[in-house]
């Protein structure tokens, strides 16, 4: 059997081990994937401890993405942005697909990202990757509450394109200079804080992506609905890296119809519950 896993903390809001048992299943892989909860402090022993039992694949969620980078070996697009979010474990290689996955979401919802102006919330692992995504085909708007990491991804991604700051206690000051919002915070995610990441004021005829999938009707995702916003669900971009991350591990495309299934019917059971 074939073992693999998502590491993150807190993870119970994890919906990758459903999607990818799922596809285990329909194309009938001996393998099982697992959610670990992994403390900051205990990540380096979480990863050769995988390796040590056998795992062949990670994900890798909040809040490891950047400090996962120290352990691995970086291929493709992790090289740059520094982020990773799939582990070949025994190789020790890191690659990100969230970056892919982002892009492929934003497409299949007929979204014209190249030269829009593009407010993206957040500094952290998922905001890097797309970030470096959107590099030199929008122009971006970085704000994040912690001034310094904000500084840091403008200055990274500034190299690839054009990038500024913002500080995030005046975004009022962007309602109407910004053509999509991008929501890479947890807030709204369930077993975070279930508050708006923004402004109500500024989401206002734009397009409005929340990359928070655990509920699929975040409280950004609702106002931008009421706002008559273009919306565009998090549950995609998870379902797009995740078949990014099965291929890197198989060499081939998994069934993504099968994964979405799986993800909404997991999400629309603990809605009811």
């Amino acid at each position: 059997m074939l073992y693999f896993g998502v590491i993150g903390h807190p993870i119970s809001h994890s919906a990758s081990p459903v999607m990818h048992n799922a596809v285990f299943r329909t194309l009938n892989i001996d393998a099982i994937y697992l959610a670990f909860d992994v403390k900051p402090e205990s990540l380096r022993e979480a990863l050769f401890g995988a390796k040590a039992l056998g795992f062949k694949g990670l994900n890798v969620t909040i809040p490891h993405k950047e400090e996962i980078t120290k352990y691995l070996k970086l291929r493709g697009l992790a090289e740059r942005i520094r982020a990773v979010n799939t582990v070949d474990v025994q190789s020790l290689e890191g690659y990100n697909t969230d970056a892919t996955g982002a892009l492929r979401t934003l497409e299949s919802y007929n979204v014209d990202y190249k030269d829009k102006v593009v407010l993206i919330v957040g500094a952290g692992g998922v905001a890097r990757a797309i970030a470096f995504a959107l590099a030199g085909k929008s122009t971006l708007i970085i704000t994040n509450r912690t001034e310094s990491r904000g500084l840091k991804l403008v200055e990274d991604v500034r190299v690839y394109g054009d990038c500024v700051f913002h500080p995030y206690d005046r975004l009022e000051e962007l309602r109407g200079k910004f053509d999509i919002l991008i929501n890479c915070t947890p807030l709204g995610m369930r077993g975070f804080e279930s508050r708006l990441p923004v402004p109500e004021s500024i989401v206002e005829n734009v397009v409005v992506f929340d990359t928070v999938y655990n509920p699929i009707e975040t409280p950004l995702i609702k106002l931008a609905k009421k706002r008559d916003c273009k919306v565009v669900y998090g549950l995609d971009m998870l379902v797009y890296q995740g078949a990014e991350a099965f291929k890197i591990w198989f060499g081939f495309d998994p069934p993504i119809e099968v994964m979405k299934k799986a993800v909404m019917d997991f999400l629309q059971s603990i809605s009811t519950s």
